[in-house]
């Protein structure tokens, strides 16, 4: 290969185009996106300094609610502002290093958030089935090395996708046609095979996010037959009422990421614009429902909402 085709297997920018097909709506598009991440924004960061400032909140759920918080900010915020730029002012260029960047953000705090999910599950199984053990198990350190080993778990499987992507030539085109990078939008773009780079981001998805998957759906197994056994109907809804915000942001979250992890490896079919809005979906409406499900089906962030708004019933 001649010098002059080496320094051409990457070109330093890439062109995102959008929703294809809908490049005309952009503008029209781009309102409820802005709204919906200003409200995720909002949202997370109030939850976050309810529990903080609120020592009563320091327990188990609570903190890692917290964490999710910040991954859900941190996913949002690397790929939104862009989305933002490209819709309002066309800026469609983004360079190489950025887009590697938002590759790795992405899909490694997406990771976390599914890590959290299943710590967010155990705990609700410790309480419900070993509530006088509740405390023993769940403390503060064991909190803090499940939040790590999350972490560590995202941060070191994600990692080598830039890597993986950074080696691939990009010669033919550099254009992606997606609102933000990630990593089966740039292997599509690759002049060389790929089934290897395929198959690892593959295994990694099923290790992480489907591993947590078959274990949240287990834990809650353990959890209805646990509930189903208590005497009286009334504990059976109050035990199931605890669980119902953590289930219905499984339910929010994983909908759309298996839609979407489902639809860019064997829904050839599936229009394009279909699942860019259902991956963009993911990114914006989990951040944004989560404060607003835990805020209003809580009781005690509930209840700290409106001392916050109206001290004078504090």
């Amino acid at each position: 290969m001649s010098f002059s085709n080496r320094t051409n297997l990457h070109s330093s920018t890439f062109i995102l185009i959008g929703i294809p097909g809908l490049e005309n709506a952009h503008i029209w598009i781009s309102i409820p996106f802005c709204l919906v991440y200003i409200l995720a924004l909002l949202g997370n960061f109030a939850l976050l300094f309810i529990i903080k400032t609120d020592p009563s909140l320091h327990e188990p759920m609570y903190l890692f609610l917290c964490m999710l918080a910040v991954a859900d900010l941190i996913v949002c915020t690397t790929a939104i502002p862009k989305l933002l730029s490209l819709f309002w002012f066309k800026d469609r260029e983004i360079r190489f290093e950025a887009c590697l960047t938002q590759v790795f953000l992405i899909h490694s705090c997406s990771t976390m958030e599914s890590g959290f999910f299943l710590a967010m599950a155990f705990d609700r199984y410790v309480a419900i089935c070993k509530p006088l053990r509740h405390s023993a198990i769940l403390t503060h350190t064991v909190i803090g090395s499940l939040g790590l080993a999350i972490v560590f778990r995202g941060a070191v499987l994600l990692s080598p996708h830039p890597f993986l992507l950074r080696w691939l030539p990009y010669y033919k085109t550099n254009i992606i046609s997606h609102t933000y990078c990630e990593f089966m939008a740039l292997i599509k773009l690759a002049c060389a095979e790929t089934r290897i780079r395929r198959a690892y981001s593959l295994i990694v998805a099923f290790l992480t996010g489907g591993l947590d998957f078959i274990l949240i759906i287990y834990s809650y197994i353990l959890i209805l037959h646990a509930v189903f056994q208590l005497p009286s109907k009334d504990a059976c809804l109050k035990t199931l009422g605890i669980c119902g915000s953590h289930v219905c942001v499984i339910l929010v979250s994983y909908t759309p990421a298996f839609f979407s992890f489902l639809t860019h490896r064997f829904g050839h079919h599936v229009a394009p614009h279909v699942h860019i809005f259902v991956a963009n979906i993911y990114l914006l409406i989990l951040p944004m429902v989560n404060p607003v499900i835990y805020g209003v089906r809580t009781k005690r962030i509930r209840d700290r909402i409106l001392k916050v708004f109206n001290p004078l019933k504090a």
